[in-house]
């Protein structure tokens, strides 16, 4: 619509200058130092609703971060599209790796590097934009309510009381998310499914003291060798996982659904080269979209113990750690993979060492389907603005309370992402590309339009 075009345009730089603020608060959730960072940023998403149209916003604490709660009603009869999003961030480290500062947004190459530009601060404040578009130039027709939490990144521990105990408020039509990625703005695509999470701490303990690694080197077994070797024996030779009963729900997708996948175009030289690596790993027989999208995975992301701070120090330690995620795919449930692995890592201990291993955080797999109201206005919106129909991908990141907000408001989700894969989520130098953060705000009044006139 020519009047939404012109209103962006005129005030793009007010959109970008704005999202660039909020970039600068720290509202990592994971660290307790950042708690009045939590609080500020909440309070800075309310004043920019407010400022956008919203007729009502208001911030609820929980046990831990606060959720902003948002809306526009202009008429109880229309349809009503709940947005969800997350103000917080992953912790930045390692800060070494950053070639700017990680609060400090800086715009290099047509690209915002910052930790939350794309997930989720960039790609929720499209929504906030969209809104004040349609409130601006006086073209809304249908209802939007705004839930913005602050765990998102921590496994939303307070969303799902939250949304419990307030379903009255959350009442909508369908749930919108853009939270994800797309192939490309030469090739756009929606997210059908996400998969879920089973995230786990283990601990490994040999001596009850730190040694000397001369003195008791080759005596004591060492923590650190036992873990790894543990860890290494969990794939096998074709990178399948060695959990007993770790694929026994596993939903398998049929040769169609398989064919529908290779629709999406892949470089593989391209993908080795934006990584740096010389060949792809993953499970033998299918392929690295299959992989990351139908195929449940497990993986290390983070391993230590002993001395690791300069210089040497000969020691032979008393404890070694990991924390281990597995992403799940429809049928799989997160409690049932949480404890097959919990089980798997304590009987494959040697005498040796004791293990511990506890829960982090998990949620479940979550699939949309393509036929849905919500999905098609979706997938008219991106034509209308990209010229082309969009192509249905799974993701393979995991969004914990898709599922449960199905479950408890008994509405779909839409996942109508722009980020991109090469955005560096969760490591050092995210990004945002210019061109996705407007396209997004060009897209989603669209959505609104279609889905109240569907």
């Amino acid at each position: 619509m020519q009047a939404w075009k012109e209103y962006q345009e005129k005030n793009k730089d007010r959109f970008l200058d704005e999202l660039l603020e909020l970039l600068r608060i720290p509202s990592v959730s994971a660290k307790s130092e950042h708690k009045a960072d939590m609080i500020r940023c909440a309070e800075a998403f309310k004043q920019r609703l407010l400022e956008a149209g919203a007729d009502k916003v208001e911030i609820y604490p929980t046990a831990g971060h606060p959720i902003v709660y948002g809306e526009k009603i202009v008429d109880p009869s229309k349809p009503t599209v709940l947005v969800y999003g997350h103000y917080d961030v992953q912790p930045p480290e390692p800060l070494e790796l950053w070639k700017s500062g990680p609060f400090e947004p800086v715009i290099v190459d047509g690209k915002i590097f910052a930790r939350g530009s794309c997930d989720d601060k960039g790609q929720v404040y499209m929504h906030v934009k969209a809104l004040e578009t349609l409130v601006k130039t006086n073209t809304l027709g249908s209802n939007i309510k705004f839930c913005i939490e602050g765990e998102e990144e921590v496994g939303s521990p307070n969303l799902g009381k939250f949304v419990t105990e307030h379903k009255e408020l959350l009442k909508a039509d369908c749930i919108l998310i853009s939270d994800s990625a797309m192939i490309s703005l030469d090739t756009p695509s929606l997210d059908t499914g996400l998969r879920g999470l089973s995230y786990i701490e283990v601990e490994v303990t040999g001596p009850n003291r730190d040694l000397h690694s001369g003195v008791y080197g080759g005596a004591v077994a060492n923590p650190i060798t036992i873990l790894a070797k543990m860890i290494a024996s969990l794939h096998d030779e074709n990178n399948h996982i060695t959990i007993p009963g770790f694929y026994d729900d596993v939903l398998v997708a049929t040769p169609e659904e398989r064919a529908l996948m290779a629709q999406a175009p892949f470089d593989e030289e391209a993908y080795k080269q934006d990584l740096g690596v010389k060949e792809l790993w993953g499970e033998k027989g299918f392929t690295t979209n299959e992989r990351t999208g139908i195929r449940p995975t497990l993986e290390l992301n983070g391993i230590w113990g002993g001395y690791t701070g300069e210089g040497a120090k000969t020691v032979l330690p008393s404890k070694a750690f990991a924390k281990i995620s597995a992403r799940l795919v429809p049928n799989q449930q997160s409690d049932k993979i949480t404890e097959k692995l919990i089980k798997h890592l304590e009987s494959i201990a040697p005498p040796y060492v004791t293990v511990k291993a506890a829960l982090h955080h998990g949620g479940e797999p979550y699939v949309t389907p393509i036929d849905s109201k919500a999905y098609r206005a979706a997938a008219k919106a991106i034509e209308a603005t990209f010229g082309k129909q969009p192509i249905p991908v799974r993701g393979g990141g995991s969004i914990p309370i898709c599922a449960l907000f199905e479950k408890e408001l008994g509405i779909k989700i839409v996942l109508m992402g722009f980020g991109l894969d090469s955005d560096n989520l969760h490591s050092p130098n995210e990004k945002f590309d210019l061109a996705n953060y407007y396209k997004g705000i060009e897209t989603i009044p669209y959505f609104h339009q279609y889905f109240a006139s569907l």
